[in-house]
């Protein structure tokens, strides 16, 4: 009999929050004040946001449907050098 506390997670279970593929998941990934993993832990860097969810245990489920700061992520345009010459 297996011991249920030194088994292995199996694969198919995922313990990162992030991981689903939920409507506010998609939409924190989505959103422009998100910090990328690469930063830090992955949170939302809004301001008036951070201090209240931490940088710790963000849940997308609890601040991302409602949120009143969304904004979506544009990729920039490149610009041409002749737009820019003084």
């Amino acid at each position: 009999m297996a011991d249920p506390f030194t088994s292995p997670v199996p694969a198919s279970v995922s313990t990162d929050p992030l991981a689903d593929g939920s409507p506010a998941v998609l939409r924190f990934k989505s959103c422009r004040w998100r910090r990328p993993p690469e930063d830090g832990p992955e949170c939302c860097g809004h301001r008036d946001v951070l201090p209240i969810a931490g940088a710790s245990g963000f849940d997308p489920q609890a601040w991302c449907p409602d949120c009143s700061f969304y904004k979506l992520r544009r990729t920039p345009k490149k610009r041409s050098p002749d737009d820019y010459r003084y």
